[in-house]
C-alpha cells in the first residue's frame, strides 16, 4: 500500500496521529486530479472479487479518517474496510477555495457534496476496484448517498449515521425563523469575507472550543478524550485548512438527502443518536416512511450526533449485522 505523500500528509503531525490509531501499513495516499488523498485501508490493494464486500467509511464536517478510530478496526476483522479524507480535511489536500462569482483559479476548487461523491467515486473505481458499501457520518452521509447516484450497482448498501439534513439550505429557508430569513443576505455577504472566516476558524479551532462543541455533540460523554480532540485540532493546523472551512460554510445551495433518497435505488439504512443537538431524530423517522429504498431505522437513546465513536460498543454490532446483509444482493 502506497505510504502517505504530499506537503499535508507528511507532516509529522498527521502521520503520527495516523500511526498512533492505525497500524502504520493501513496507511495510504492516492493522487487525485491533482491532489492527494489520504486513507486508512486494512488490506494490501489489489481487494479480492469474491467474499464479504469492503466497506469505506466517510466523516462528517471537521473530522477525518481517524473519527472511524473504534470501528474500521473492528470491522476489519470480517471484512476489507477503508477510511477516507474528503478533500480539505484530515491529511488530504486543502487548496484554496472558489465561491460562486468569483474567478476562475486554477489552484482553486468549489467544496461541495458534489467534489466529494466524485472524490468517493474515483476513490472506489480506482483504489478499492470491486463493489463496496459506504458508511457516512453527517454530511457524509449526504456524500455516501450521492456517491451512490454515481456508482450504483458498484454500492450495495449505504448506511446514515446521523446524516446531515442541512437545515440552514436555502431551500429550507422558508423552515427558519423570521428573523433568520431576514438576515440571510447579510450573513451570505459576511461569510464570503476571509478577514472574517479566518478569525472565526482560528477561534472555532482552539482546544477549549473544540471540547465545548463535542460535550455538545457527545451527551453521553463517552468517547470523548485527548486523543478525540487532539486528532480533531491537529488538521487544523495544515495550510489551506481555513480555506476548506470557508467553502464549507458558504454551502448554502447543495444537495439535500431526501432528494439523494428518492433518486437512489440502493437499499438504505439509518442509525440515529436519540440525543443528536443538530439533526432532530424526527427527520429520520420521517424519512423511514417516505422512502421505500429506506429498510431500516435504529434509534440510540442517549447518544448524540457522532454515535459510531460516543458508544462503539453499541454501535459495531449494528453495523456488522448490516454489513452482512448488505453482502447480499438487493439487501
Amino acid at each position: 500500500m502506497t505510504r502517505p505523500a504530499g506537503p499535508e500528509a507528511s507532516l509529522p503531525d498527521a502521520a503520527t496521529r495516523a500511526a498512533a490509531i492505525y497500524p502504520e501499513d493501513w496507511l495510504g495516499s492516492w493522487q487525485w486530479q491533482g491532489h492527494t488523498v489520504s486513507y486508512v485501508g486494512s488490506v494490501p490493494e489489489p481487494v479480492a472479487s469474491s467474499g464479504p464486500r469492503p466497506v469505506l467509511l466517510i466523516h462528517g464536517f471537521g473530522a477525518c479518517k481517524e473519527h472511524w478510530r473504534h470501528n474500521l478496526p473492528q470491522l476489519a476483522t470480517r471484512r476489507p474496510a477503508f477510511a477516507i479524507d474528503l478533500i480539505g480535511f484530515g491529511a488530504s489536500s486543502k487548496p484554496p477555495s472558489r465561491l460562486d462569482g468569483e474567478p476562475e483559479d486554477g489552484r482553486a476548487l468549489r467544496y461541495s457534496v458534489d467534489l466529494w461523491a466524485d472524490q468517493v467515486a474515483g476513490f472506489v473505481r480506482e483504489v478499492i476496484g470491486t463493489p463496496v458499501q459506504l458508511v457516512g457520518n453527517s454530511i457524509g452521509g449526504v456524500v455516501a448517498l450521492a456517491a451512490a447516484v454515481r456508482l450504483q450497482e458498484t454500492v450495495g448498501q449505504v448506511i446514515l449515521i446521523d446524516c446531515a439534513q442541512r437545515s440552514l439550505d436555502d431551500r429550507r429557508l422558508s423552515e427558519q425563523p423570521p428573523l433568520r430569513r431576514v438576515g440571510r443576505p447579510l450573513l451570505k455577504q459576511l461569510v464570503r469575507q476571509r478577514w472574517l472566516t479566518g478569525r472565526l476558524f482560528r477561534w472555532l479551532a482552539s482546544p477549549g472550543v473544540v471540547r465545548r462543541v463535542l460535550a455538545i455533540a457527545y451527551p453521553s460523554g463517552g468517547g470523548l478524550d485527548d486523543q478525540l480532540v487532539q486528532m480533531l485540532l491537529t488538521p487544523t493546523l495544515s495550510p489551506g485548512a481555513e480555506e476548506s472551512f470557508r467553502g464549507f460554510i458558504n454551502l448554502f445551495r447543495d444537495h439535500l438527502a431526501p432528494d439523494l433518497l428518492a433518486e437512489t435505488s440502493v437499499p438504505v439504512r439509518l442509525l440515529w443518536g436519540e440525543a443528536d443537538p443538530w439533526e432532530p431524530v424526527a427527520e429520520a423517522r420521517r424519512w423511514a416512511v417516505a422512502f421505500p429504498g429506506v429498510r431500516d431505522l435504529r434509534i440510540l437513546p442517549g447518544l448524540g450526533h457522532c454515535p459510531h465513536d460516543e458508544n462503539p460498543a453499541l454501535v459495531n454490532p449494528v453495523l456488522e449485522e448490516w454489513l452482512a446483509q448488505g453482502d447480499q444482493a438487493g439487501a
